[in-house]
């Protein structure tokens, strides 16, 4: 890996990728760093990425999701050590999250002007995330685990990438990111009955402080949070970086939160303003 330091601070790849080492996940090792001048040798998790698998062949989804889902409940038990010398997933960064939504692709990428009522609603929308995630036991969260960043391998799979950014933060936050994948789409009874498996693997303390309605809630409305955040960094990466793919990813994004309509009237403001606004907008620029 070739990571100027001038670009990229490594330092969080390897000292993640050591805690995965320890907690003996399956994830690049490092076996030589020159972190003055940025060069990483690592070990090699392959070609066989999960979004190529799962769009290719459906009848493979069962038993990825399954390894996958172990291999984070093994993330969150053994991470149990580590977590507290990771950055926190906080209110600060939660709402800088949120913002990328409302900055990026309501304001640059759709001109949407908030006027103070749709102001007020949208920071009531953000309290309510907000303080679903830091209600829920925190753990250690590698914040991008979904199908681009797990790779098949022939031996405890999955192989897992992408870490750097990991942070001491909510119970159900890289669940949400697996189940409710912003590049493959699962339908919806699955998707609840692959969290519930996670679930019920939880350790039973963690099980009777948090219910399984109360999880489903935490579940869903950390969904919210991430999706409305992913929406907001595909219009950057667009507008900022010149990457205009990921634009389509939107509405299957933004999907995953107008579903939920029927069981959170507090979501109601947003969905309208997602249904009014935000989709028929980013048809009419498509």
């Amino acid at each position: 890996m070739d990571a100027p330091p001038t670009q990229e601070d490594s330092l969080p790849f390897v000292r993640v990728a050591g805690f995965l080492e320890a907690m003996q996940l399956n994830a690049p090792r490092i076996v030589e760093a020159n972190l003055d001048e940025g060069f990483l040798l690592l070990t090699d998790l392959g070609t066989r990425q999960y979004l190529d698998i799962l769009l290719h062949d459906a009848t493979t989804a069962p038993q990825l999701y399954a390894d996958a889902l172990q291999a984070l409940v093994t993330m969150q038990r053994r991470g149990s050590a580590y977590q507290s010398q990771l950055p926190p997933y906080d209110e600060k960064l939660l709402r800088f999250e949120l913002s990328l939504f409302h900055d990026w692709l309501c304001g640059t990428h759709l001109e949407i002007s908030f006027d103070d009522a749709l102001e007020g609603t949208w920071q009531d929308c953000c309290n309510l995330l907000v303080a679903n995630a830091l209600d829920q036991p925190q753990v250690f969260v590698h914040r991008d685990y979904h199908s681009r960043n797990l790779m098949l391998t022939a031996e405890d799979n999955p192989g897992i990438l992408d870490f750097q950014d990991a942070v001491e933060g909510p119970l159900t936050y890289d669940l949400v990111s697996l189940l409710k994948d912003c590049y493959v789409q699962w339908p919806t009874n699955q998707v609840w009955q692959w969290a519930l498996d996670f679930y019920q693997g939880l350790d039973g303390k963690t099980r009777e402080r948090v219910d399984e309605e109360q999880f489903r809630r935490y579940f869903e409305l950390m969904g919210v949070q991430r999706h409305l955040k992913a929406a907001g960094i595909f219009a950057r990466l667009n507008h900022r970086d010149g990457k205009a793919g990921y634009m389509e990813d939107i509405p299957r994004t933004l999907s995953y939160i107008t579903e939920l309509g029927p069981r959170y009237d507090e979501l109601r403001p947003l969905i309208d303003l997602i249904e009014t606004r935000v989709l028929p907008g980013l048809e009419a620029k498509a």
